[in-house]
């Protein structure tokens, strides 16, 4: 294999590549997609075999034209814990997860019908550059703030209150995994140089288990088969209509992911397979996961982070981290050992990832050409990154809308705005 050699969407992989290919895939997904069953008190198991389900669906109905891989959505947080406390618990949250999923299905219909064209002018280039580039920036304080730095939890220990609050052990691990991500992806050749994050994974986790950060008692006592546990959904108009302003968060951050992993692999994800089916297949995934018991999905920045680094754009790739998903949910040990990597060496990787997104963004607006001569782009680019990164918030019906989904409301109504004025020839330039 040549060095960095680009491995396309639709190109199979040896079975012996793509076992490694597939699990730094299931690594970079897993901190995050177990946090979100955790937060809602269920076990992490049905989630784990929802999202490999869901991934598989993904790929399935997109024709293996999307590498994509669907973790668990954070945005059903707020609205789904309001439901839990107030409106009868956690199974009619589940409810609500379906019918905004059925909802989002109706909408892929709807961009069927009347295409794409609108997304140019609601988010014209400089505007989507600079939302895709928020995707990745501002996640990047998560990957220095972990409580503890240890296992089941998505960051460093490195600050707490803008101080610097890591010990030698903390700042190593997260230093030793950060570096390995590095030097791998631009020293290394060959196979090496595709499995940059893995590598980074084992490295600081050894790193990590030298400083007795890791805790091998889970995996130690982990029962060799365990069994998901599935649950009915309870309905209510009251919970659904809580649940929907999620639905908002995630077409934004639906559209931002497919325009961020098309320039990645250099497609035009919107036009084919078409906006319309990558939304259909996300959402029905959400409603499938719903019905059996676990939480909604949603395409993962972690794993477009992981596409960006190695150039490996495989769906087969996608498709073998989804089985490792599936298999985690019912052999304890495997899911037991992932769970024990500690937030030291998640925060050292996704430090890489997440600025691997934003300067995606960045490299979107270099290849659209955005002219910054002109004010009303400069304008677009300038309201969006302050939007996204000031930590403004409003709250829609349980739903609290910041950073980058707040970024992105504010560039399509400014947008609008402009192509408005615009077209009663009131702009200056």
């Amino acid at each position: 294999m040549k060095n960095k050699e680009i491995i396309r969407v639709d190109q199979k992989v040896p079975a012996k590549l793509l076992i490694p290919l597939s699990l730094q895939h299931t690594f970079a997904m897993f901190g995050a997609s177990v946090l979100v069953p955790l937060l809602f008190g269920i076990h992490p198991g049905i989630v784990l075999l929802m999202n490999g389900i869901g991934t598989l669906l993904f790929i399935f109905i997109t024709g293996k034209q999307s590498p994509a891989y669907l973790g668990s959505s954070f945005a059903f947080l707020g609205p789904g814990a309001i439901i839990i406390a107030n409106q009868g618990g956690f199974t009619y949250a589940q409810g609500a997860f379906i019918t905004t999923g059925l909802c989002g299905c109706i909408l892929a219909g709807i961009i069927y019908k009347f295409g794409t064209r609108w997304i140019d002018i609601c988010l014209p280039p400089a505007a989507m550059g600079s939302v895709v580039a928020l995707i990745g920036f501002e996640l990047a304080g998560l990957t220095v703030t972990g409580p503890t730095g240890r296992a089941n939890e998505i960051g460093a220990h490195i600050m707490a209150d803008g101080k610097i609050v890591a010990d030698a052990g903390d700042l190593t691990v997260f230093l030793v995994t950060l570096c390995t991500a590095i030097l791998a992806s631009i020293v290394f050749r060959g196979f090496f140089a595709t499995i940059p994050i893995l590598l980074a994974i084992v490295a600081g986790y050894v790193a990590a288990a030298l400083f007795g950060q890791v805790d091998f008692t889970p995996i130690r006592e982990a029962s060799l088969f365990t069994l998901p546990h599935f649950q009915a959904p309870s309905f209510s108009l009251r919970a659904s209509l809580t649940m929907l302003p999620a639905m908002l968060v995630i077409l934004s951050e639906h559209i931002s992911h497919q325009v961020v992993t098309g320039n990645i692999i250099g497609r035009d994800l919107l036009k084919k397979p078409g906006l319309h089916r990558t939304i259909f297949a996300d959402n029905f995934s959400t409603m499938l996961s719903g019905f059996a018991g676990g939480v909604p999905t949603t395409t993962y920045g972690e794993n477009i982070g992981v596409m960006a680094i190695t150039k490996v754009y495989s769906v087969y790739v996608i498709a073998g981290a989804a089985i490792c998903s599936i298999a985690m949910a019912f052999i304890g040990p495997f899911s037991a050992l992932i769970q024990s990597i500690p937030g030291n060496v998640i925060g050292g990787v996704t430090f890489l990832l997440y600025g691997m997104i934003g300067t995606s963004g960045i490299r979107l607006l270099v290849d659209k050409q955005v002219d910054y001569s002109k004010t009303k782009n400069l304008i677009l680019t300038a309201v969006i990154f302050v939007t996204g990164l000031s930590r403004v918030s409003v709250s829609i019906g349980g739903v609290e809308l910041k950073g980058m989904v707040l970024a992105c409301m504010v560039g399509i109504i400014t947008s609008l705005l402009f192509h408005l004025f615009d077209k009663l020839h009131l702009m200056n330039e």
